[in-house]
């Protein structure tokens, strides 16, 4: 059996964890780092490169936009130094603004790597235009175990899941909230995500501000969450950067109809009017008035939901699985 090694972001619902459990018996992933202290993190990355590089001829490499993107630096020139090929696997929907940002630490990883992967056609169109010739693996869900449910009328009933972090503005989804219980007093939120920088404290102060209550739920398991969407009918997504998301992915095979914001990927993986409606960022009103629309016209809201499933469809771990067995094969 191949052994491969995977150095990134190794936590339960991660890509790298999802692909160690379903490659399992065919492809050996060798993952780190779950460590959360920094400097710990880059030296376990660094000691499974050193450790495993006799035991494999193949690593994946995580790259992300912001700090993330130091460890992809480090583990790409030690792979280079020990001569191991390595695929980058593109994973920060702010990659664009990096590669034009920093073109000479882009190129120590990019114009090194075996091979460039990314999820989304907006990546891939991104690095192309840099140079880097890349291929495509779309994110992935196991589509049976999201029950499609299609809402015959749409209730004001937000529903959020995201890490509670600056760069997904999850304020946003509050302020939005505001502007909809001027019309719809019963209008409730959901916000369902762990605390990431300090964004889920900064949610709470903001919404005692502002006189209005907010569920969070903290970090759920996913059978609960799938679960919790039966008790709300629209999902929306605040973020200011974004790749390709998988809870809106999620969303649209739960049959949530979608209200999200129009950066990075997005307009990528969802058609505005189609599949899903689209805001400008930082743009709640535009949003809330998406929202409404949802509201008042029920017909709308069960096409956007027909269409949004029959797209994920697409996105089956059944349909994928290929793809990744033959990159590491």
């Amino acid at each position: 059996m191949n052994t491969v090694l995977y150095i990134g972001n190794h936590f339960p619902h991660s890509v790298m964890e999802q692909l160690r459990i379903r490659l399992a018996g065919q492809v050996n992933l060798t993952c780190a780092s779950s460590k959360q202290n920094r400097l710990l993190r880059m030296l376990h990355m660094v000691w499974t490169v050193l450790a495993y590089r006799k035991q494999t001829n193949l690593a994946v490499i995580d790259v992300y936009s912001t700090l993330n993107f130091y460890y992809a630096l480090t583990i790409a020139w030690l792979c280079q130094l020990i001569r191991l090929p390595y695929i980058a696997y593109l994973r920060g929907g702010n990659l664009p603004h990096r590669i034009t940002r920093s073109p000479g630490l882009s190129k120590t990883i990019f114009s090194k790597a075996n091979k460039i992967i990314a999820p989304s056609t907006y990546l891939q169109q991104a690095f192309e235009a840099a140079g880097y010739p890349c291929t495509i693996i779309p994110n992935f869900i196991d589509l049976e175990i999201y029950p499609y449910r299609l809402r015959e009328t749409v209730a004001p009933k937000l529903l959020w899941v995201r890490s509670f972090d600056a760069i997904y503005n999850p304020e946003m989804a509050i302020r939005v909230l505001k502007l909809l219980r001027e019309v719809y007093p019963e209008a409730s939120l959901c916000m369902v995500g762990p605390n990431k920088d300090g964004s889920l404290h900064t949610c709470k102060a903001l919404a005692e501000r502002l006189g209005i209550s907010v569920i969070f739920t903290g970090a759920l398991k996913k059978t609960a969450w799938i679960k919790l969407t039966n008790e709300y009918d629209i999902f929306i997504n605040t973020t200011n950067i974004d790749n390709t998301p998988v809870s809106v992915i999620e969303a649209m095979a739960l049959g949530l109809p979608v209200v999200s914001t129009n950066v990075g990927g997005i307009p990528f993986l969802i058609e505005d009017g189609k599949d899903a409606l689209l805001s400008a960022p930082e743009d709640e009103t535009s949003m809330y008035e998406h929202i409404c629309q949802l509201i008042q016209n029920p017909e709308m809201a069960r096409s956007i939901a027909i269409n949004a499933r029959k797209k994920v469809e697409s996105f089956d771990w059944k349909i994928i699985e290929k793809q990744w067995l033959d990159l590491f094969t």
